[in-house]
C-alpha cells in the first residue's frame, strides 16, 4: 500500500532549507531537490500477459540503482476515464531519483540498457516526462 505524506523539512549545514526524503529501507536521506522519470509505455500487442510481463521487467531491471528514493510499475488504472485523463499506455514506471547525477548514471547502467534491449520492440511507443521535484 502507498502512504503519502508531506516530507518534513530541515537545513543543510550551510543553513539552506532542504526537504528530508524517505528511503523505502527507512534510511532518511536530505536532498533539496529530486527528479521524478516517469515513463509511459504504450504496447504493440497488449494481452493481459503482455502487459504483466513489462511490469515485471521493470522491476527485475530497473528498481535497484543507486539513488532511487522511490520505484513504482504498473498498469493504467482504466476506471479513471475522465476528460483529463490520458488512457493512452498500458504500462506506467515511476522512479524519484535523489539527484539530476543518479538519473543521468541510471541512464548508462548495464540493467537499464538490458531492459531496453529486451523489451524494445514490444513498444509501440514510449513517453518520459522528467521532472525537478522537492
Amino acid at each position: 500500500m502507498c502512504r503519502s505524506a508531506e516530507p518534513p523539512e530541515g537545513q543543510n549545514a550551510f543553513g539552506e532549507k532542504q526537504h528530508v526524503v524517505l528511503i523505502e529501507n527507512g534510511i532518511i536521506k536530505m536532498s533539496d531537490e529530486c527528479l521524478s522519470h516517469l515513463v509511459f509505455f504504450t504496447l504493440k500487442d497488449p494481452t493481459d500477459g503482455n502487459i504483466s510481463h513489462l511490469v515485471g521487467e521493470c522491476h527485475r531491471y530497473l528498481k535497484n540503482h543507486p539513488g532511487v528514493v522511490s520505484f513504482f510499475a504498473g498498469t493504467l488504472a482504466s476506471e479513471y476515464d475522465r476528460p483529463v485523463n490520458d488512457q493512452d499506455f498500458h504500462v506506467c514506471l515511476n522512479v524519484v531519483f535523489d539527484s539530476r547525477a543518479s538519473h543521468d548514471t541510471y541512464q548508462t547502467a548495464a540493467d537499464h540498457l538490458a531492459f531496453i534491449e529486451s523489451n524494445r520492440d514490444s513498444w509501440a511507443q514510449v513517453r518520459v516526462f522528467d521532472a525537478d521535484v522537492t
